[in-house]
């Protein structure tokens, strides 16, 4: 049984085209920023058969054109890579595009499979400043970096997705650093910038749990425009949210 939060149809945010988002429950990081604070404990969600994502991706097969297809967010949807597989391997014969969203954190044989069985990677890169990386998410951000060289040498396309965060990864040194490290990847398709936002705070008051960036401000226009300038001067494409 596959343990999940919700599904999205036709979401236009999370991968190329329209796509069915299929939201993991469970997640190993805990952001100080995250959104869907409810996605992150095992507990929580609900088990389904593997073979009702194959059900429904075959349903909105049709509303997928060219571009779309199934992604699989979360949570953390490498938690679960091994019950993906078979799935995975379904929907690629009945010709369904496949993306992941991961925190990159997640490396072993079966993670190395749905890999293989995938068509695109956005990998959310928080920092690549160890220590601020910690302090973000209350993990090292190694494993991140080892994902992204193995995704270029699987020449897998890659979407770095960043969100920025006040005080904690939008200083021009913190933003030169990741892209200094990342811009050399031959695998980039490109680089989304995501603004901080506060909508999920709410959830944090249902669950009883502290939320870390309380009064922390949303960056503005002209902030995020001159992120998005710093990023172009090291990649071709970069979209911001």
């Amino acid at each position: 049984m596959l343990r999940i939060h919700s599904f999205e149809s036709m979401g236009t945010f999370d991968g190329p085209g329209l796509r069915l988002v299929v939201f993991m429950q469970g997640c190993n990081f805990k952001c100080a920023y995250c959104a869907n604070p409810d996605t992150i404990p095992f507990t929580k969600g609900r088990n389904i058969e593997e073979n009702e994502v194959v059900r429904r991706a075959i349903s909105e097969k049709a509303f997928f054109g060219k571009k779309g297809g199934v992604t699989f967010s979360g949570g953390e949807p490498m938690l679960q890579a091994r019950l993906l597989i078979p799935i995975m391997r379904q929907l690629k014969e009945n010709g369904i595009h496949i993306c992941v969203d991961t925190n990159g954190s997640i490396m072993n044989e079966d993670v190395k499979e749905v890999y293989n069985l995938i068509d695109m990677v956005l990998l959310d890169v928080k920092q690549a400043n160890n220590e601020k990386h910690h302090e973000l998410t209350e993990h090292s951000c190694d494993q991140v970096w080892k994902t992204a060289k193995y995704l270029e040498e699987i020449n897998m396309p890659v979407r770095l997705r960043c969100v920025m965060v006040p005080g904690f990864n939008d200083s021009e040194e913190d933003i030169r650093l990741l892209c200094e490290k990342y811009s050399p990847l031959k695998n980039i398709d490109r680089v989304e910038i995501l603004p901080y936002h506060t909508y999920g705070v709410h959830k944090y008051e249902t669950m009883g749990w502290e939320y870390r960036l309380k009064g922390v401000k949303e960056h503005t226009p002209e902030q995020i425009d001159h992120f998005t300038s710093l990023f172009q001067e090291y990649f071709t494409n970069v979209w911001t949210q």
